[in-house]
């Protein structure tokens, strides 16, 4: 049976931190692990960032409520989903998914969670798993699962490459020339063509 493993922002939804960082103005909220590879150096960079400027949990959920699905993203993931199960594993965190969630008809998301105090203020960021993606994909091969991954930054080449299959998507050209191996789409309609090679 097929299993497709899929990112979340960047391919269904906008990057989080970006949008947060226009909405507050801090420049350096928009870095993404298409800029820095090393996701806990910045975790711990967006942590700071948060607390020098007196942001809480509920600033970012009241950006994230704002935030629609990327054009044709909604219909694409439907697509994919008529046609095969997928599970969408994200380097975000419970207590952001759910209006994310709700945008897309709640598919099956598996992602980290905040430590966060009764002022609101996050604290800290729990990660459930070590490379969560690269180890969710290697469990679901060995429940002989036939596994397809995709994703658009450097936290999904792990997964990627431990899949089957695995291509990324609409990547910035850092992450191609670093992984010149993978196939890339640079379109919904070329990331359909790619799911249907691998059905």
């Amino acid at each position: 049976m097929n299993l497709f493993c899929a990112d979340l922002e960047g391919v269904f939804l906008p990057e989080v931190w970006i949008e947060v960082a226009i909405k507050v103005g801090i420049e350096e909220l928009k870095l993404t692990t298409r800029d820095i590879a090393d996701y806990d150096v910045l975790m711990k960079k967006r942590l700071s960032i948060l607390n020098e400027n007196n942001l809480k949990i509920q600033d970012i959920v009241n950006v994230i409520s704002r935030i629609d699905p990327l054009e044709g993203a909604i219909q694409t993931l439907d697509w994919i989903r008529e046609r095969t199960q997928i599970v969408i594993l994200s380097d975000t965190f419970e207590e952001f998914a759910t209006p994310m969630m709700a945008k897309l008809n709640f598919p099956t998301l598996l992602c980290h969670s905040l430590t966060i105090d009764n002022t609101g203020t996050i604290k800290d960021y729990n990660i459930r798993i070590k490379s969560q993606k690269r180890e969710a994909v290697q469990a679901f091969k060995n429940m002989n699962y036939t596994v397809t991954a995709f994703g658009d930054s450097y936290n999904d080449t792990e997964m990627i490459l431990e899949a089957d299959n695995g291509f990324l998507f609409k990547p910035p050209e850092s992450v191609i020339k670093d992984f010149p191996t993978i196939p890339v789409t640079k379109n919904y309609n070329e990331l359909k063509t790619m799911v249907e090679s691998f059905l």
